[in-house]
Parts: structure tokens; sequence; C-alpha cells
């Protein structure tokens, strides 16, 4: 008789969790998994750097990259869609045509003009997605590599070049997962371009501990701030545009609360217009267009909405403005550390209402 009882189990990761997480609630997992982040990272930096077969399968993305003129694609849903926005947006700064794109559209809409591209990265920090896992057998002729936080996964079985996330298990939120692939993604990009990263990376990692204690430490002050908003709306450009659509994933799966995502312009030519008391913004005014945020802010103050913003300059905190100070990293590490200050905002808004997604220690069925 078949029993659900003699089936392997299907852990995250594929490893098997420690008893004492199994008992705890999605508030505890979430924070513990935050605070794992700036260890992960640099594990990754360092593996990046040195592990031979990391760097032989970067070495091969580069080579598959200057064989053809085609765009780089980065492949991903959710939040590896998010990390995968870091990468195509460096690419893009220094000259090489890139896009992150959506893995379910590109299956059912954009499969057939594959060949044209001259690399794809396939992003899935399960490895089990079925869209991704249906894109790895078709595979369509097309260049492909595959970065995946799962080595007993599928996709990770059907790939030939792949790079491992490094995060390991994780069981609620996508928190050191969306962090590591991120990385992956920027460092993937600097080895196509053939640029040196391991500096920038080493600085960004110790920006982003060094941040994150000082950050979650202002959480309560902040949760009371954005308190009673009807409206979130999250605002970023280049790479913090994924922390942006990252940021409001984690509110919206671990509180419920509705957040959305925007461009600068996006918000700008669209939401805007109808900001009011009942709006809260959380703009990151991070990089080559950090003055563009401010002056958003200020729009938004104006029509009268609450601003979170956060730079890389300490600001006077008004009735209408918490500014955040996120130190400044070097083009496109803002990705990963423009995501401490909504994090720690989840945190907060999770311990006072408590938390809407429990934990998830095994894999459920994988179907589009």
């Amino acid at each position: 008789m078949d029993s659900t009882e003699n089936r392997p189990r299907r852990w995250i990761a594929g490893i098997e969790p420690a008893r004492e997480l199994l008992s705890s609630t999605g508030t505890q997992i979430l924070e513990i998994e935050c605070r794992e982040q700036p260890r992960r990272l640099r594990e990754l930096i360092r593996a990046y750097a040195s592990d031979v077969a990391i760097r032989a399968a970067l070495g091969k993305l580069r080579e598959a990259a200057a064989a053809r003129r085609g765009p780089v694609l980065f492949l991903g849903m959710g939040a590896s869609l998010c990390s995968a926005m870091s990468g195509a947006a460096f690419l893009q700064s220094r000259g090489r045509l890139s896009f992150a794109v959506d893995a379910g559209e590109w299956l059912h809409y954009g499969a057939s003009t594959w060949g044209d591209a001259a690399l794809s990265i396939l992003l899935t920090t399960s490895g089990e997605s079925a869209e991704l896992v249906e894109l790895m057998k078709r595979g369509g002729g097309a260049e492909l590599a595959l970065i995946c936080n799962n080595p007993a996964s599928t996709c990770w079985g059907l790939a030939s070049n792949r790079l491992p996330i490094l995060a390991g298990p994780e069981y609620g939120n996508a928190t050191k997962t969306y962090t590591n692939a991120t990385a992956a993604s920027i460092i993937a990009a600097a080895e196509i371009l053939n640029l040196p990263w391991q500096r920038d990376a080493a600085a960004a990692a110790e920006v982003f501990s060094s941040n994150l204690d000082r950050i979650f430490a202002l959480r309560g002050e902040l949760e009371s701030f954005c308190r009673g908003a009807a409206n979130t709306e999250i605002v970023g450009r280049g790479a913090a545009y994924g922390g942006a659509v990252m940021s409001a994933l984690c509110i919206r799966e671990m509180t419920g609360h509705r957040a959305a995502a925007h461009t600068g312009a996006g918000f700008r030519h669209g939401p805007n217009l109808d900001v009011d008391t009942s709006h809260l913004a959380i703009i990151f005014a991070l990089g080559r267009v950090a003055g563009l945020g401010v002056k958003l802010a200020r729009e938004c103050n104006r029509r009268g909405g609450k601003v979170v913003l956060v730079s890389e300059e300490d600001r006077e905190r008004t009735e209408t403005l918490f500014p955040v100070r996120v130190d400044a990293v070097t083009e496109p590490w803002e990705g990963i550390t423009s995501l401490l200050v909504p994090q720690a905002l989840t945190l907060a808004m999770a311990e006072r209402a408590g938390c809407r997604l429990p934990p998830r220690f095994e894999y459920g069925v994988m179907e589009q």
C-alpha cells in the first residue's frame, strides 16, 4: 500500500532541519535567517573567489558570453527573479545587453526566441520549481547555466554548468537565499565582463553586516511610524529595484499587509498621482540616482504621504519623514543593502501582530 510515510522526505535544500527549529515560530525563523545573512554572504564570496569548481563554472560563463553577441538572460521567478535584476542591471550599465526575465512567462511566450541569447542563467532556490525544471529539460539548444541552493534538486541534476547559492536551508521568506543569489548574479556578471569584483564584494558584505544590527535596532520606531498606512509603495531603481520587489514580497508574505514595488519612473508616472495621507512610500535613494529618490520623497511629503527614505546620508526626521542611513556600496551591491530596512520593518510587524507565513521545512508539490 502506498503511504506518504514511506516516501523519502523532501527537506528544504536537501538537509534535515535541526530539531529545535521544528518548534520555532515564523517570527523566530525570520529573525534567525535575517541575522544569518552576513555569515552566509561572506562564505559565498570566499567560495566564489577560491573554490576550483566554482571558478571553472564562472570561466565557462565568461567563455559562453564572449562567443556570441546576443543578450545575457537571467531567468527566475519570485525572489529568484528579484536576485536576477542586479546581475542584469550590472551588465546593462557596462554596455552588455542583458535582461532579467520571468521564467514562467519565458516558458510560455519567449522560448521560441531562446536561440538568440548568448547565455541564459537560470536562478532557482529550490531547484524544483516546475517552470524552471521544464526550461532545463527543454534547453532549446541554448547555452545554459544554473544558480541554485539545492544540490539534491532536479535542476541541479540536469545542469552541466552550475553555481551554488550556499545559503543553507531557509524555512521562511527568502532572506539569505535572496542575498546570496543576488551576490552570485553580480559576481557572474562581473566575471562575464572580466572585471575584478572581490574588493567590492568584501566591502559590501562588511557594510551589510555592520548596518544590520543598527537598522534592526530601529525596527520598533520604524513600525510605529509606518503603522496604519493603507497603501505601502516601495520604490527603487537599477539593482535596488530588485530589492524593492523583494521587499514587497517579504512584507506581504510574512504579515499579509499589502505592499507593491515600483521603479522610480514608474511610480512618478503612476501611483504618485494619488498619494495622500493614507500612503506610505519606502524610497531607496541609492547609487547614481540617489538625487531622484530624494526629490520623489519630498514630493510625496508635499502630497501628505509618509516616507521612509533609505539613503547614504544622515537626515533629519520629521512627522512624515523617517530617514535611515545605509552606508554606501559600489554599484550594483545596493541590490543587497537596500533590503535591510524592509526586513527590519517586516520583523517588527510580525513581532507586533503575528506572522502570517508558518515555517516550511519540506518542499510541497511543485506545479505550474
